[in-house]
């Protein structure tokens, strides 16, 4: 069984409480659909977990970190935040050697994977890093016909923090409950898996899926928000609207 996760964004509460839920609930191989970086006070501790990871993906803030000029669109709170993050990574802080073998790290993650009819990207089968995948999509037939079209059965995504299931049929369903089941059938399906660190849907727990193949399970984890929110209000690069939105899951 497959745990799929995406979005830790420097939450390393967050990132410990999941991956200790994963191990209970029996998982034996982990894919990570990028952005372990950003926003966060704990991008490095997170990277290091995150290093021995089956599969993972680039995100469209590690693609800033390596690529400099592409945090250009981000709004000024990210590029702080990925400006501190940077600084946090550089070779020439006294743990040298671990940062070059975390920049190693970020410098080799795929942008996509394909394995058994099933896409894993960050952002979309159109664009695996920087394109948004919203519920609204499902009123736009033209655009999510134009997305199933770059892959054949299954995709798992992130990036917008907001779990949900698009099928081909445009029907989009969102997840509440803990333990909510979707049991795949033969039509394309696009699942988006949430955030780890930092979700937007109103509900600040941690969100991660399960897949054995032919069920999506989606799971919520509690860990200490305040814990997280109260690192980033100790960081005077990073806006204290990040710890705020922890709170309240927005």
């Amino acid at each position: 069984m497959k745990a799929i996760l995406s979005d830790i964004h420097g939450n390393l509460e967050a990132f410990q409480a999941v991956l200790d839920d994963i191990w209970k609930q029996g998982a034996t191989e982990i894919v990570c659909l990028g952005d372990f970086v950003g926003y966060g006070p704990d991008p490095k501790e997170c990277i290091d977990l995150a290093s021995g990871f089956d599969i993972a993906l680039k995100g469209n803030h590690e693609e800033a970190l390596l690529t400099e000029f592409e945090g250009s669109n981000f709004n000024a709170r990210a590029r702080d935040s990925l400006d501190w993050t940077r600084d946090q990574l550089s070779p020439l802080n006294e743990d040298r050697e671990s940062n070059l073998r975390r920049w190693d790290f970020l410098g080799v993650l795929e942008n996509s994977h394909r394995e058994d009819g099933i896409l894993f990207v960050h952002g979309t089968p159109r664009n695996p890093i920087t394109e948004y995948l919203y519920p609204r999509d499902i009123y736009r037939p033209e655009k999510l016909g134009s997305m199933m079209e770059g892959f054949d059965w299954l995709c798992f995504c992130g990036h917008t923090h907001v779990s949900g299931i698009w099928t081909e049929d445009m029907i989009y369903l969102t997840p509440r409950e803990v333990n909510y089941r979707y049991h795949l059938v033969k039509k394309k399906t696009m699942v988006n898996v949430g955030s780890v660190g930092q979700p937007r849907d109103g509900d600040r727990r941690a969100s991660y899926v399960l897949f054995d193949g032919s069920r999506v399970m989606f799971r919520k984890v509690e860990y200490n928000t305040r814990t997280t929110a109260r690192k980033i209000r100790a960081i005077p690069e990073l806006d204290a609207f990040l710890a705020e939105r922890l709170l309240e899951g927005r």
